[in-house]
């Protein structure tokens, strides 16, 4: 009954009639393939056995011997001996053993494994784990293929694996890492490691995470994502120093509550000023979504007093086509960020909003949109530096503005500014401003040019009420504006070396004119001179905010000009000038008279803004000078004095991404001169370097500086960052952040990378690592 035969391939299968399997034994031919019936199967699958030798009995067992391959239902089994079990479907297999799940890959020297609930136990396994299920693909071959190990791969090995169903794994004694086969830098030891595939989760009790032979952290339970998906439990503590809070230790619990909804606490210990509770409340509707998170220290030990910061923010669609927002920040005091915080962005803040806003955007007839917004605002602000004061801008309370365009009105584009607008102060003059500005363009356009002239009129009531310590009464400005836009597009074919490009010549003319009115006695609640640049030499107003409109009689004339690819479009150079030309004086100036004037307003109109009848010179200059060499050029010159005004260059190195080099020069006549030098360069295949010097030659100061190294040790990383940051005249903040990551796991210390990426332009993770941010919320526990 029992034949040997040199290379059998079986199917045993449920489906054949009786007559298939009416012998009581099994008898082997000749041919590559058989199909039977087993006698009871707890599974439809069929089951594919190869092998040297196979024998058995049809509704009892069969034994395969040699070079065994079984596959059933995205299972394959591998071993040198292999009995399967028809009644039970079970397997037992013996020797060099291999069974593989999808991408998932377990090898020992035993098995014994039930097909049909995918549960069973393997001796002293190896196992290898995908990230992404692949399906075991049929093939024809009778020899198991070595998988390749990917870098998102995890592997270890145990005293013992148990299969506990699909996709479920359970180890003793076990290790688990990311690291390439034959290097274990790193690795999670523990008496018990569950793995769960469908949950995406691993947990390991009585765990040790061991570091080049070291245990760096002991816990009776850990738990990480496998994949970086949402899970309640504790992130990754953080660790680090700063000159400001002393050494500090932060271990964030995550708790997800709902695929819309998410907390984390942030409890904080400081050693120079105590512990410091946090906590961050997420959610995301259909209609509406918000993020709000509360601080709280108290008994500050510098201070002596509780601090707290509240930052909420809140977007809701509402019905009607209306939505609505929220942004409310405030603080304990004006010192709360410069004591607590390592992040510049933070530090550097004096204005904390307080604000809600309901806005509507509809249709205007046919051709025509219009939007309406209603504004709600008030600051706190923050005094940090008591050597420079901080004035708090005007409150709006509330602020109403109406914004229409229609493309088809009288043969031209209708354009229609209106609002309303009540400002509040404590100290300054308070006061209600209507504003409304109509305008009528007729732009003519064509392929090769332009031209857009503009007439409109600017109409602003003030009424005035507390405050008024400078005498001013209610008054009304009406100003006609006209304005002229016109330009030109030459084009023409060359060729530098080898590469085909379009060259372009932009010559642009922008007239203003608007009459002059004596603005002196308005007040003035948002109205700033602004910066001259490229975007603003070209605009009506060179005031920003309603409350000053400057008279004019100017043409502005530039020219750009461009180098672009001619195969794909992309521009490799730009180069522009520009500069305005006075017809007359300018005589509007702002903020008009000083807060809390109470002598007599000059009879004369005040001074023009400037004797010249030019503006300074600007040019810009931008581009890929050669290859992996961009740079970019600002400059101002002032004409009548011969002198510059501002200028601005920057040179960035980048021949790949992960290599970087910028130098940065900043020049502002009687206010601004720095340097600013940063960039990150691998030094070797595995270090790299990350550094920033940002230096202000005229105070002689050290504005922020930064120095840092960063090792890729291909499963692990190592980043020490050191950084240092002015915060106000005479005080500095210095912060050491050290991190440890364990690829696929967790990170371990200080997070820097928020911080490289603010201070080294063009930063770059290298790719060799998984994309994994706390902002993942992905916890470890």
């Amino acid at each position: 009954m029992h034949k040997p035969l040199a290379s059998v391939s079986l199917a045993l299968c449920c489906a054949l009639p009786p007559a298939a399997h009416a012998q009581e034994g099994l008898r082997l031919k000749t041919h590559p393939s058989l199909k039977l019936e087993p006698a009871a199967a707890s599974d439809a699958s069929p089951v594919f056995i190869e092998a040297d030798r196979v024998q058995g009995r049809t509704e009892r067992e069969t034994e395969a011997e040699g070079s065994v391959r079984l596959r059933k239902r995205g299972q394959t089994v591998f071993a040198d001996w292999l009995r399967h079990d028809a009644g039970t479907d079970e397997v037992t297999a013996v020797g060099n053993v291999r069974i593989q799940q999808g991408g998932d890959l377990v090898e020992g020297e035993r098995l014994r494994y039930h097909l049909g609930t995918d549960r069973g136990q393997m001796d002293a396994p190896r196992y290898t784990l995908t990230p992404e299920p692949r399906p075991a693909q049929p093939s024809a071959v009778t020899a198991p293929v070595q998988p390749r190990f990917s870098g998102g791969d995890a592997r270890g090995r145990a005293e013992r694996l148990l299969f506990e169903g699909r996709r479920q794994y359970r180890a003793q004694q076990a290790e688990y890492t990311t690291c390439e086969p034959g290097n274990d830098d790193w690795y999670i030891r523990s008496g018990e490691l569950h793995i769960d595939k469908d949950r995406d989760v691993g947990t390991a009790r009585d765990a040790s995470v061991v570091f080049m032979g070291h245990t760096i952290l002991y816990s009776p339970y850990l738990s990480f994502s496998l994949h970086q998906q949402r899970k309640s439990g504790i992130l990754t503590p953080h660790y680090g120093s700063s000159s400001q809070s002393g050494a500090e230790l932060t271990v964030p619990y995550y708790w997800n509550i709902a695929p819309n909804y998410d907390a984390t606490f942030y409890p904080r210990f400081m050693s120079k000023r105590g512990l410091q509770l946090s906590g961050d409340f997420r959610y995301l509707k259909p209609d509406y979504s918000g993020d709000a998170r509360l601080e709280f220290l108290p008994d500050d030990r510098q201070r002596g007093e509780d601090r707290y910061g509240i930052f909420v923010k809140h977007a809701h669609e509402l019905p009607g086509g209306w939505s609505g927002t929220v942004n409310y920040n405030r603080v304990s005091d004006g010192q709360y960020f410069t004591d607590l915080t390592t992040a510049i962005a933070l530090t550097s803040q004096t204005n904390l909003p307080q604000e809600g806003t309901l806005a509507r955007i509809g249709t205007w007839g046919t051709g025509g949109i219009y939007g309406v917004t209603a504004h709600f605002q008030h600051w706190q602000t923050l005094q940090t530096d008591p050597l420079v004061p901080v004035l708090p801008p005007y409150g709006r309370q509330p602020q109403v503005t109406l914004r229409a365009q229609h493309y088809n009105f009288l043969g031209g584009e209708l354009d229609v500014l209106g609002g309303y607008s009540a400002f509040d102060h404590p100290s300054l003059v308070n006061g209600r401003r209507i504003v409304a500005y109509p305008s009528l363009s007729v732009p003519l356009q064509t392929a090769y040019g332009h031209l857009i002239p503009k007439i409109g009129v600017h109409f602003t009531h003030y009424a005035l009420d507390r405050n008024n310590t400078a005498g001013l009464a209610d008054a009304t400005r009406t100003l006609p504006i006209f304005t002229a836009d016109a330009g030109l597009v030459f084009e023409r074919d060359m060729t530098l070396g080898t590469h085909r490009l379009l060259q372009t010549l932009e010559p642009r003319l922008y007239y203003v004119y608007i009459p002059f009115r004596d603005q002196s006695r308005l007040p003035n609640f948002d109205s700033g001179q602004q910066d001259i640049n490229m975007a603003t030499i070209f605009s009506e107003n060179q005031f920003s905010g309603q409350d000053r409109i400057n008279d004019a009689n100017q043409v502005t004339y530039g020219i750009t000009s461009r180098l672009i690819t001619s195969s794909n479009g992309v521009e490799l150079l730009r180069g522009a000038l520009a500069q305005r030309h006075y017809f007359q004086s300018q005589r509007v100036t702002v903020p008009g008279p000083p807060p809390g004037f109470t002598g007599e307003v000059p009879a004369v109109p005040p001074p023009r803004v400037s004797q010249s009848s030019s503006s300074d010179l600007l040019a810009a200059f931008s581009g890929e000078i050669v290859a992996n060499w961009v740079a970019d050029v600002g400059w101002q010159y002032n004409t009548d004095h011969s002198q510059t005004q501002k200028f601005n260059v920057g040179v960035h190195y980048r021949p790949q991404p992960g290599k970087v080099v910028n130098l940065v020069y900043r020049d502002t006549i009687d206010s601004v001169r720095q340097t600013d030098v940063s960039a990150q360069w691998p030094l070797t295949a595995q270090w790299t370097a990350l550094g920033r010097w940002n230096y202000s030659l005229r105070d002689d100061r050290t504005l922020e500086a930064l120095a840092g190294f960063e090792y890729n040790g291909g499963c692990w990383a190592l980043r020490v960052v050191g950084h240092r940051f002015a915060i106000a005249t005479q005080q500095a903040s210095t912060s050491i952040f050290v991190q440890l990551e364990l690829n696929g796991v967790s990170r371990i210390g200080s997070n820097p990378m928020d911080t490289l990426r603010n201070n080294i332009s063009g930063f770059m993770r290298p790719e060799s690592r998984s994309v994994w941010s706390d902002e993942h919320r992905v916890p470890y526990r």
